[in-house]
């Protein structure tokens, strides 16, 4: 065990690519708070001096993700709009990495996520929002995969990838998780115009960083660089596809509660607005447990990495199954953490694997092989905000989620099978 935290401890030890790492961090954490951070403040935005809204909640029987309003499909256009746009320009930034290097990328993200806040701070209609909230995909589509493909690119040894993206993943987590309750508490007090320019600034920070450490401009960071294995082969790489597929599955449950869960609590349990924006906080804990513990078992037991793979989807998938029946806040608090364990399992095993399987059968050049996970994570969040209130309304709540996973559980055996066949 001393000898792991050892050895734990060597993903910081070369000062550069300690700096590379904290940058690509700084640079998820950001992400990943403005994927999440809008979603208890834009409903409320909206509301706002809305005629329209008003006259709906008038004429509605109750307040119910069973009764949609125009309003309802507005915000869903909405929050799909950054993932339909992400998917779209995956494939395209993968391909520009590959033949460019990862710097210009990741500055060209960041600088993309800047815009997209600044849009978001002086945004009166919602015109302006789902323009802003677009730009947002745009950036992830850069930011996201040239920063992950950076953290493989840097570390080569299997052991110190695993984790440094352990850590990548940690971040990614606590941008997702904090960033609700934050953003609604700076909100509520300070409102959306300091909310934005907040994150506006630390995009400015975090760009000048890559300017000054990570010198994408540079010819050193472009030259010798080999041509990477076209995206559409990636692709048909079974085994690749099996990942892809798995990373879809696992999502699938977390795309249909984002846009759900909060007025389901509110139709069915007695719930405070701060228990509401405070739903997934508790996961992160058992995220980064899971994570931790994960790298320790894939470390001691590295042939049997597809099974904790396999093991996370399973949990995911039946955690999901007991959402729709819990009573409480407290009582939902458990599944839910049960989720994010077992997203942490499969994102852990998953992530590494695919920088491994581009090593082992093709050019090691990340950025497209990152570009399909990006896309596979972006297919689920595009038809989650789209699909769930209509299934919702036809469905009812607790069927789809069941749906969702017995999906997911379903794929786990097929992980296991095809990923662990001989290459």
């Amino acid at each position: 065990m001393g000898e792991r935290l050892q050895q734990f401890g060597t993903v910081m030890v070369d000062p550069r690519r300690r700096s590379i790492l904290v940058i690509v961090c700084a640079t998820l954490v950001l992400d990943n708070m403005l994927f999440t951070v809008v979603l208890p403040i834009i409903p409320e935005y909206l509301a706002l001096d809305s005629e329209e809204y008003v006259y709906e909640r008038l004429h509605e029987n109750s307040s119910s993700i069973f009764n949609r309003t125009n309003r309802d499909v507005k915000i869903e256009l909405l929050f799909a709009s950054k993932a339909i746009l992400q998917l779209l320009v995956s494939p395209l930034s993968g391909t520009f990495m590959d033949r460019m290097g990862y710097g210009i990328p990741l500055l060209i993200g960041i600088t993309v996520m800047f815009l997209s806040t600044v849009i978001f701070a002086f945004a009166e209609n919602y015109g302006t929002l789902f323009a802003a909230r677009s730009l947002q995909g745009l950036g992830s589509a850069f930011a996201d995969v040239s920063g992950i493909a950076m953290i493989a690119n840097k570390y080569t040894e299997k052991l110190e990838r695993s984790r440094a993206l352990g850590i990548a993943l940690v971040c990614i987590s606590f941008g997702r998780l904090v960033a609700p309750p934050f953003g609604g508490a700076l909100y509520h007090f300070a409102g959306k115009l300091v909310l934005f320019v907040v994150f506006a600034c630390v995009c400015l920070t975090v760009g000048f960083l890559v300017l000054g450490v990570i010198k994408p401009f540079s010819i050193r960071n472009r030259d010798n660089t080999p041509e990477g294995t076209p995206i559409y082969l990636l692709m048909f790489d079974a085994r690749i596809a099996v990942v892809a597929g798995a990373l879809v599955a696992c999502n699938i449950s977390f795309a249909f509660l984002d846009p759900t869960i909060a007025e389901w609590m509110r139709d069915t349990m007695p719930v405070t607005e701060a228990e509401i924006g405070m739903t997934w906080l508790p996961g992160f804990f058992p995220y980064v447990l899971g994570v931790f513990v994960t790298f320790q078992l894939a470390a001691k037991y590295p042939n049997l990495q597809w099974l904790f793979g396999a093991l996370g989807m399973v949990i995911i998938g039946s955690s999901s199954c007991v959402v729709p029946y819990c009573k409480t806040f407290g009582q939902l608090v458990v599944p839910l953490c049960c989720m994010c364990l077992g997203i942490a399992l499969v994102y852990t095993v998953l992530l590494p694997t695919l920088a491994f399987l581009v090593d082992a059968r093709h050019v090691s050049v990340y950025g497209s092989v990152y570009a399909i996970a990006d896309m596979s994570c972006s297919i689920a969040y595009a038809m989650g905000p789209i699909v769930a209130g209509q299934i919702a309304q036809n469905f009812g709540f607790a069927q789809p989620n069941l749906a969702m996973g017995l999906v997911t559980v379903v794929n786990a055996p097929v992980l296991l099978i095809l990923c662990c066949a001989r290459q």
